[in-house]
């Protein structure tokens, strides 16, 4: 990874730009008017996309975010860290491991995983994850199959887990100041930012209330 990528404890909005929210605007487009809005790290997600399409698409992302030092992170697939030089794969608790992901990559990448219980935040811990997504907060769509978590549970993970904390789930403008106050000091944030009218404007006013906690 480049020295002149923003480093992992630096970022606390982290964009996931996931296909399924873009419908038939330009994902390119998108990404922008994230890193435009204040994005620290984005990551590209495609669940039902064919790997050639995400390998194509991720290749052009790079191309923008390298020119912004914003990380980019590609969401279950190894292989396209394999043919792109994106700065790391996010995985699920049902995908490769940690250690499977950093020796098919062969090479310097951010590692993050997926958890839904401080059991499973010190377990990733333990697998030696770059940073872990605590969700889901609130009930999401997009994680329709996982009850939320709830705000209670975030002030013993920021209590156990020395990992860079990202929570995610449902959270939007109108409740991130409530996450904020329950301990967190970084977010991930998909249909809010993705649906926003405004996508650059939405990430600023984020990137401001998460700021203000510091």
């Amino acid at each position: 990874m480049s020295s002149k990528l923003r480093k992992l404890s630096e970022c606390q909005l982290y964009g996931i730009l996931d296909l399924s929210y873009v419908d038939n605007s330009d994902p390119v487009t998108v990404a922008d008017a994230m890193i435009e809005g204040g994005v620290d790290l984005i990551q590209l997600r495609g669940k039902e996309c064919p790997i050639e399409e995400l390998v194509d698409l991720a290749a052009a992302l790079h191309e923008l975010t390298a020119r912004s030092s914003t990380p980019l992170i590609v969401n279950d697939h190894a292989e396209v860290a394999v043919k792109v030089p994106v700065e790391g794969v996010h995985v699920g608790q049902d995908d490769d491991s940690v250690a499977d992901v950093r020796r098919r990559v062969d090479r310097k990448i951010l590692v993050g995983k997926s958890t839904h219980s401080l059991e499973q935040a010190l377990a990733a811990q333990r697998e030696d994850a770059d940073y872990i997504g605590f969700g889901p907060i609130f009930a999401t769509p997009t994680k329709p199959d996982y009850q939320p978590i709830g705000l209670k549970e975030i002030e013993g993970v920021h209590r156990d887990v020395v990992l860079p904390i990202f929570c995610i789930g449902g959270i939007k403008i109108d409740n991130l100041k409530q996450v904020i106050t329950a301990g967190a000091r970084r977010v991930a944030i998909v249909s809010g930012l993705l649906r926003a009218t405004d996508i650059a404007e939405y990430a600023h006013i984020c990137k401001n209330l998460l700021n203000s906690a510091i």
